[in-house]
């Protein structure tokens, strides 16, 4: 074991769909969950393969109603190799007695190994070692190599190699009640004496997916040319080869899968592209290195390195490992959103939400190539948010709650309720704060890399619609002289609606008026920025004019927030009369009551009468902006910010919230690193812990929490050093939890490289490849030179309670 390296020691059945979820391989264009090669799907292994953006709709008849649900599509299953002894029964782990066995996932290099000594029912002890990758590199090919070996027997082995394309989407379970079947046979064949090809399309995308499957053996290093036989059905195609081997004998067994689609760039059409690529692509080693060497590039830009490495540093490079996996540098060149629960699995269907938030911090700072591109995905979808927003009665772009194929809104009508077993409402799509976050986005990957061309082109007309939207849905009150937008929910998605109200929404949302406010103001300050030029297509284009800009402006500063009675923002507006929850009853009567929504709801109750959230919304807002930020963000809206507000707002909610999503305790860590730092410090090993460990019970297995675990990373990357960037400048302010000893990480800011050591006693700043204007970094309110030939050093005095530079 190592703190590369994540490793299993036991085969345990009841783990195997947390397992397959953690250890999925990916390249940002496909991923593969980590089911055995020789498993199929049913109760214990679900193998599953995902294409970034391959999403196709069915309909299913639900209480007399048409439901129309779009899902990323389980694809063809590469995978499936196994073998059989003569006389024998095809591998199955469940049906021999396991000697030893191993499975590791290689984080350095992205691969994914298991090692089995096993006893059949016949006596015969056998070796199998297995090692698969999902090239990330060439985005196209997978590939799986077996090297099995009796120990005490002799006989012939029929080894079976298939593509199977008669699988559906059945990895969710409360989902299995909706129509599941999006493939449609094209066609199979051979095209080479050592390939198998399937072809298949999804049924109302008209996606047609091809894959072609070279399998070769080698027996003590000698290439076998077997007689091979064929079997096929519609949608599934094997070669099955036959081998004699003695003890001490090791066959090698080589699958290297090719996978196209219809809207890949460059090809004449999928099949042929598939047999191209798989027919080009080298041995399993030689496919090996060039894979390694394309992680070993990206760990040299994404590595996070906690000084004393351990669990928490292996558990930080899996999310990272997997935030790569899911937004590889390929996604550059595809027009793919970044789904909830990566391509790890079908929950939430694939679809994409605001968990951007959480993810783009740590991409900006690395890659922001990719998040240009993600952002891209959002601008694609303007019109469809225009769309949105006019069909229900505002202007501007209404961005929708859930995000899919072509940006329409994909969120649920109804949901099932797995304690009650009834399928109950969905108004999430009510979640406006979705648009916030797309504009928090654009501003935060302009802050970082000054991509002028990105902001007037792109991001200043998405920010200008969406300003629009939010003057659109505020109402002016002329009782208290303020604005108001109502019928909307916060991120906190346990209270959709007032007690016992007929009609969903909630009325002022702290958080979503809040954080109008700051869209409005930026979206002024970019209309500035952008230009005269620029600035006069896009008012030519959009309709803008000076009366509209003015308009934002007064809006910005008149929006309504609600306080408590004590001065502490409400949630919404209303709030403060709810009832308080008995957290102690319901904890002892149930234990786990994270989703404590579903756990009233089966009591004939509802979460909307009582102070109790799923995530503190409120808290978000220390969590996205400084405090120096979100005083100017209050000063502007007129309301006092005293010092006192953060703590005790803190503490009022977080006794109020349940931390039903995987994002909350990443959000109350971050607001507890400077005031608390123990409790933060045990918060982040909770979030490390979350998918891991499965503390939510069974969801992992259904696609890993993307926005959690970039929300780890961030932790140490901005949270624990106070980075951010304020009026053009970098600025750093550490404050490491004592259980955190130092880190070393590398940042690309506005287009140089910077590498970052800091422990508790001294901060260093150096520029490896030249630093180029502004030549100023901000660190703990001081400002200091800092120039490639003249690294940065700075010791903590305590005296001072701040960094100052070395007297000597």
């Amino acid at each position: 074991m190592s703190d590369w390296t994540l490793d299993y020691l036991h085969f345990d059945p009841v783990q195997e769909g947390l397992r397959e979820a953690l250890c999925t391989l990916g390249n940002g264009y496909f991923a593969t969950r980590a089911a055995a090669e020789e498993a199929e799907a049913g109760e214990i292994h679900y193998p599953g393969t995902y294409l970034a953006g391959g999403y196709n709709r069915l309909t299913t008849e639900i209480a007399g109603r048409g439901i129309e649900n779009e899902d990323l599509v389980n694809l063809p299953n590469w995978l499936c190799l196994t073998f059989r002894p003569d006389g024998g029964d095809w591998f199955n782990l469940m049906a021999v007695e396991l000697l030893d066995y191993l499975q590791t996932l290689d984080l350095e290099a992205g691969v994914l190994k298991r090692q089995l000594f096993f006893r059949d029912h016949q006596g015969r002890e056998t070796r199998l070692l297995t090692r698969r990758l999902v090239h990330m590199a060439h985005p196209h090919i997978g590939a799986i190599e077996w090297r099995l070996r009796p120990e005490n027997w002799t006989g012939r082995v029929l080894v079976r190699s298939a593509l199977d394309g008669r699988v559906i989407n059945a990895g969710v379970e409360r989902y299995r009640q909706l129509a599941s079947t999006h493939l449609v046979p094209l066609s199979t064949d051979i095209p080479y004496d050592d390939t198998v090809r399937l072809q298949v399309e999804t049924c109302h995308s008209r996606l047609h997916i091809a894959q072609a499957a070279r399998t070769r053996l080698r027996v003590n290093g000698q290439t076998l040319e077997n007689m091979r036989q064929i079997s096929q059905e519609a949608g599934y195609i094997a070669h099955e080869l036959a081998l004699d081997l003695a003890p001490g004998d090791e066959a090698v067994i080589e699958k290297v899968v090719a996978m196209h689609a219809s809207r890949d760039w460059a090809i004449a059409e999928p099949g042929l592209a598939a047999c191209q690529s798989v027919s080009r692509a080298g041995a399993f080693d030689d496919l090996l290195s060039s894979h390694q060497r394309f992680w070993k590039h990206l760990w040299q830009r994404c590595d996070v390195k906690l000084e004393g490495g351990g669990r928490a540093q292996m558990i930080l490079r899996l999310h990272i490992f997997h935030l790569l996996q899911t937004v590889s540098p390929h996604i550059v060149d595809l027009d793919a959103g970044v789904p909830a629960r990566g391509l790890h699995g079908e929950a939430y269907r694939g679809h994409i939400f605001w968990d951007e938030l959480f993810i783009f911090p740590f991409l900006n700072y690395r890659i922001p190539e990719i998040t240009r591109a993600l952002l891209r995905y959002r601008y694609r979808r303007l019109e469809e948010a225009r769309h949105l927003a006019r069909k229900a009665g505002y202007q501007g772009a209404m961005y929708p709650w859930q995000s899919g194929s072509d940006g329409r809104e994909e969120s649920q009508q109804v949901h099932l309720n797995p304690k009650s077993g009834r399928w109950v409402p969905d108004d999430s799509s009510l979640q406006r704060h979705v648009n916030a976050a797309i504009a928090y986005n654009v501003w935060r990957y302009y802050e970082v890399t000054e991509d002028c061309e990105f902001l007037s082109y792109f991001g200043a007309e998405m920010l200008f619609e969406i300003a629009r939207f939010w003057r659109s849905a505020a109402t002016w009150n002329p009782q208290r002289k303020r604005y108001d937008i109502r019928g909307v929910m916060g991120p906190d998605e346990f209270h959709d609606r007032y007690p016992d109200a007929q009609t969903p929404g909630l009325d002022n949302n702290a958080y979503t008026n809040v954080m109008a406010a700051w869209v409005l103001a930026r979206a002024v300050h970019v209309y500035d920025l952008i230009g005269e030029r620029r600035r006069g297509e896009l008012s030519d284009i959009l309709g803008l004019e000076d009366e509209e800009i003015s308009g934002w402006i007064t809006l910005s500063q008149n929006l309504y927030v609600p306080f408590h009675a004590d001065g502490i923002p409400s949630q919404f507006e209303g709030y403060e009369d709810l009832q308080e929850f008995n957290w102690a009853g319901y904890r002892e009567r149930y234990g786990d009551i994270h989703r404590l929504d579903r756990l009233l709801e089966a009591e004939g109750d509802s979460v909307n009468r009582y102070k109790a959230s799923k995530q503190a919304d409120v808290l978000m807002l220390f969590y996205l902006f400084s405090a120096e930020e979100l005083g100017d963000i209050f000063s502007q809206l007129g309301y006092a910010f005293p010092a006192e507000l953060i703590p005790s707002t803190i503490s009022y909610y977080q006794q109020r919230t349940s931390h039903g999503s995987t994002l909350s305790r990443v959000v109350t860590a971050w607001v507890l690193a400077r005031s608390d730092r123990r409790q933060a410090w045990n918060l982040f090993q909770q979030v490390l812990e979350s998918d891991i460990g499965d503390s939510q019970r069974g969801t992992t297995q259904e696609g890993i929490h993307l926005g959690a675990m970039a929300g780890s990373v961030d932790l140490i990357q901005r949270g624990h050093t106070g980075l951010e960037v304020r009026d053009g400048m970098l600025r750093l302010n550490p404050c490491l939890p004592e259980a955190l000893p130092g880190l070393h990480m590398r940042l690309r800011f506005r287009g140089h490289w910077l590498e970052l050591d800091v422990n508790h006693d001294c901060l260093t700043l150096t520029a490896p490849e030249g630093w180029g204007e502004p030549k100023r970094i901000m660190v703990c309110n001081e400002t200091y030179s800092f120039s490639e030939n003249q690294p940065l050093k700075l010791h903590y005095s305590a005296g001072a309670r701040c960094w100052q530079k070395n007297k000597d």
